[in-house]
């Protein structure tokens, strides 16, 4: 059977060695470190300097790039001089619930009358509207301050002015062709293009909208310390770029986070496993994979006051309650997830031969949660390596779709969505990512003009999931201490991603599938019989490997019963030149039937080989077809075989996810059990093979 393998484009930037050594002696670190900061783009020493010393970085004064501030700060210390209140309005993702709860926090702690109030996901969508701007003037508002959104809202701002309130924005967001009438506005896309505060996420704004308004009566650490904290969890949860000032300030953060003052980030941390060991510092992996999900969950399907009220209490019981309707919540959203995915995939793979032509996915089903179909478009992205514009319905007469869509670097998602702008209600986005809804009539029209927009920027050889390599290491230079020297260039995430290194020629001395659809893997180089293990999440497809390969991975440690070695991540793999794969067999081949019409002909036909290899198979019906059962020994487990009327025979070793299925192991593929199709039948012959045992 030919080995299956992930359809992969890897790059690696061609850089002069010459450049990469003169930049190595000038900031005294090794051609590896010179080579991956060259890569992004840091070529000068200065520039490198900074990137790899964070506190050297020079800030202008905030005043200087944002010239609203003073008059944010006047309007705020009039509001709290008069106790007038102040309402803040958010946004349901992680961006916009941890810039709530610190400027919640902060003003609460200046003795300012505040509230606040998040639109709905599902009824009001994006940002400030008039619902809420009403529900304000009613409540006697005298200063609205919009977080993390606000810069598109024209109407809702003017309305606002008009019923006589103030409006502050902060957000992060894009500019549009006509800038709301605000008393005041603080975005960083305002600031000159060389202001290391352009990349700030919408919690950076808040934080030094905070931090001024600090200055000015007079608070210290006590005050700042906790805004840091929740500048930094803002920032790594939302996927802003940790560089500039994100950098700065996130290396900052995240000596604070491991030991946390707020309640409910330590809570968080409790439940969610994100402690570190003791160690000093959390790493971003740890608030990207750990904590971020858990807070953008509640946002997804949830209530966000539920994080709001997380990040902003100071009782310990309260936060704790919190952190573990959080974790619940994030539970049911992996569940949704998978679903959703296993669906997807499933009508994915349908089209896989067409997306050649087509380059573009748009997947429809109606019972798809709209908070979550963004991840699922994302995972889709990884598997097809083409744009994906995922739809569920928006209304229980199915007439309204709502979609989220993500790119590929080659492809603009937001300009493919303008290309299909008369087709749509309403859509938003950037680059790489968007949101769009549009009458279901239009669907059709929608997906051929979006094929028609990826044609003229796509090639065929731009449809495959990109890797990106910082270089090519050898086995036996891999070892704690390069570890090490990689991680000084922490923290990593958009910006500034792990580095990706790649092997070749490498053999796969041991494999297993772990957890949900993990793959294990001891492995070395060559000749040598020193090995180092491997993690390769999501992989369970491609179980088993073929070996030799060349690998991509990043690297990484594992520390079990106190010891801790060099672990590898696996992202990528290929064939080596001039390597020629052996076809898959095994010392139990399962019996091959002929393929024939009549169920029962092909019942006694399969019976009848059955009985000629000795085999003792359980006969059942499944959906009106008949079908042969039986457990072998396998290795340290059990393979369960169920033989159908054509011959085809599914065969899963207990505890796997993914399944053989073909009238033979030499033209057999691999398969997700996890499938609705094989799950209910593999249950239905583990019903008939339990009743017969006992």
């Amino acid at each position: 059977m030919r080995p299956n393998l992930p359809n992969q484009r890897w790059i690696l930037a061609d850089l002069p060695e010459a450049e990469i050594q003169s930049l190595a002696e000038s900031l005294n670190v090794s051609p590896l470190i010179a080579q991956i900061l060259m890569e992004r783009g840091l070529e000068s020493p200065e520039a490198a300097r900074i990137f790899l010393e964070p506190d050297s970085l020079e800030l202008p004064p905030p005043l200087q790039d944002f010239p609203d501030l003073a008059i944010s700060l006047d309007l705020i210390v009039e509001m709290i001089e008069t106790e007038r209140a102040i309402a803040i309005c958010g946004d349901y993702d992680a961006d916009g619930m941890t810039s709530t709860a610190l400027l919640l926090r902060a003003l609460g702690r200046l003795g300012a009358n505040v509230d606040y109030a998040i639109p709905s996901r599902m009824s009001d969508g994006y940002g400030i509207n008039s619902r809420l701007v009403n529900e304000f003037a009613e409540a006697g508002v005298g200063l609205i301050i919009t977080v993390d959104n606000g810069i598109s809202a024209y109407g809702p701002v003017e309305e606002a002015r008009e019923l006589g309130m103030e409006v502050i924005i902060t957000d992060h967001h894009d500019l549009p062709e006509v800038i709301p009438p605000a008393s005041s506005i603080l975005n960083p896309k305002m600031a000159p293009e060389n202001s290391p505060y352009r990349g700030m996420a919408g919690v950076g704004v808040a934080y030094m909208l905070a931090m001024h308004l600090g200055e000015h009566f007079g608070q210290g650490d006590a005050f700042r310390l906790p805004m840091l904290e929740l500048l930094t969890l803002g920032t790594i949860a939302d996927l802003a770029p940790l560089t500039g000032v994100n950098r700065y300030w996130v290396l900052q953060g995240l000596h604070l986070l491991a030991n946390s003052q707020i309640p409910g980030i330590q809570a968080l941390v409790q439940v969610s496993g994100a402690r570190d060991n003791g160690k000093k510092a959390l790493k971003p992996d740890a608030i990207g994979f750990r904590l971020g999900p858990r807070i953008n969950a509640v946002g997804r399907i949830g209530d966000p006051q539920l994080v709001i009220e997380l990040l902003s209490t100071d009782d310990e019981g309260i936060a704790l309650e919190r952190a573990m309707q959080c974790e619940q919540i994030n539970r049911t959203r992996q569940e949704m997830c998978e679903e959703i995915e296993r669906e997807a995939i499933a009508w994915s793979d349908s089209l896989r031969d067409t997306l050649p032509e087509t380059r573009v996915l748009v997947p429809l089903q109606a019972n798809w949660h709209h908070g979550v179909i963004g991840i699922v478009a994302s995972r889709l992205v990884e598997r097809y390596g083409v744009p994906v514009f995922i739809c569920t319905y928006e209304d229980e007469e199915l007439q309204q779709v709502r979609g989220s869509a993500r790119g590929i670097p080659e492809f603009n998602v937001f300009e493919a969505l303008d290309y299909c702008g008369d087709l749509l209600t309403k859509y938003g986005g950037h680059p790489a990512a968007g949101g769009f809804s549009l009458p279901e009539a239009n669907l059709e029209a929608f997906r051929q003009r979006l094929s028609e927009f990826a044609c003229q920027c796509l090639q065929p050889e731009h449809l495959k999931p990109l890797v990106r390599l910082s270089g090519e290491l050898e086995f036996e230079d891999l070892d704690l201490e390069r570890f090490e020297e990689v991680e000084q260039l922490q923290p990593f995430g958009i910006g500034n991603p792990t580095p990706v290194f790649y092997s070749s020629q490498v053999r796969v001395l041991q494999q297993k599938t772990v957890g949900k659809g993990h793959l294990k893997l001891e492995l070395a180089q060559g000749e040598s019989e020193t090995s180092i293990g491997a993690i390769a999440w999501r992989w369970g497809e491609y179980f088993p490997l073929p070996s030799p390969l060349d690998l991509a991975y990043k690297l990484g440690e594992n520390e079990w019963q106190g010891q801790v070695s060099l672990q590898l991540e696996v992202v990528g793999a290929r064939r080596p030149e001039g390597v020629v794969w052996e076809s898959r067999t095994s010392e139990e081949e399962i019996p091959e039937a002929t393929v024939i019409e009549s169920t029962e002909v092909a019942s006694a036909k399969a019976e009848e080989a059955v009985t000629e290899a000795g085999d003792t198979l359980q006969r059942f019906e499944y959906q009106n077809r008949v079908y042969f059962c039986g457990l072998y020994p396998h290795g340290e487990t059990k393979e369960l075989r169920i033989r159908n009327d054509r011959g085809q025979v599914l065969a899963v070793n207990q505890g796997n996810q993914m399944g053989l299925l073909g009238t033979s192991r030499d033209n057999a593929r691999y398969v997700d059990v996890r499938e609705r199709r094989f799950y209910d039948l593999i249950k239905a012959a583990l019903a008939v093979l339990n009743g017969s045992s006992s």
